[in-house]
């Protein structure tokens, strides 16, 4: 009776294998180019995945950076504010004056057209990049620039900007020069591309770089793009007299803040 049932069962799995092997068989296979594709799409997206991660990343360490960054700027300006009352209320005590350090940076603008003007003075508005009526540049301040001011000023106004001058212009009109192109300032990249080997990788290295005219304010300013403003409100008083005599040109000193701010 068992020898039946062994037999019976042996002949029953062998059925099942033979019906397995046929099912097996029945499948239709995959060609290989597919799955070769499957793969390669499949490495893509892990690929593409993994570089998104870094880039979250790296985008969370460089906004800390930059925030460490400008809380270090704000308080170097703050203390550079408190040294400067410091030093005047302790020549006050004394009875002297405090006298403050010749400015290094100004603030140059185009007023006027140049139409049969010698060319000595063209020579000089080129240099400075003043194309245009309203437009504007950064000058480091030194004996060679103090003479070519001088040389062009009937048809410029200059003075020694403020920081929040600095930082409006730079945030409101700022335009970087990228493979000869105009571009606006709207992200940190851009800046970082053109200028990370010089260490500035955000508008607030820019600005302070050019506030304070570092090592490497030629190489800020010159990728700047010169600033294009509006003009002031309420109009100019008079262009063709020296602004000492109620007119418009030449140096005004700190007085240019407030000609930018009516035209930025």
């Amino acid at each position: 009776m068992t020898d039946t049932v062994k037999k019976v069962n042996t002949a029953t799995t062998a059925k099942t294998t033979t019906s397995a092997s046929k099912t097996k068989k029945a499948v239709p296979k995959l060609p290989e180019v597919l799955l070769k594709k499957r793969k390669l799409y499949a490495d893509l997206k892990a690929r593409r995945l993994r570089s998104q991660l870094q880039a979250t990343k790296n985008k969370k360490y460089k906004r800390l950076v930059i925030f460490k960054r400008a809380e270090k700027y704000t308080s170097e300006y703050r203390k550079k504010e408190r040294d400067l009352i410091r030093l005047k209320r302790s020549a006050k005590v004394r009875g002297n004056y405090h006298v403050e350090a010749e400015p290094s940076l100004a603030f140059v603008m185009r007023i006027r057209g140049i139409r049969g003007v010698h060319p000595r003075v063209k020579q000089v508005l080129r240099l400075f990049r003043l194309r245009q009526i309203n437009n504007g540049v950064f000058v480091k301040l030194n004996k060679a620039t103090v003479q070519m001011l001088r040389i062009a000023e009937p048809y410029i106004a200059w003075g020694y900007p403020n920081l929040k001058s600095v930082r409006e212009l730079v945030y409101k009109r700022g335009f970087g020069k990228v493979n000869k192109q105009r571009i606006p300032l709207s992200d940190n990249s851009i800046i970082e591309k053109a200028l990370g080997k010089q260490d500035i990788v955000c508008m607030e290295d820019l600005v302070h770089e050019i506030f304070t005219v570092g090592e490497n304010f030629k190489k800020a300013s010159n990728f700047l793009w010169p600033f294009k403003l509006n003009n002031p409100k309420g109009g100019w008083r008079k262009k063709a007299n020296h602004f000492a005599d109620g007119g418009d040109f030449g140096n005004r000193e700190l007085y240019i803040n407030q000609l930018l701010r009516k035209m930025v």
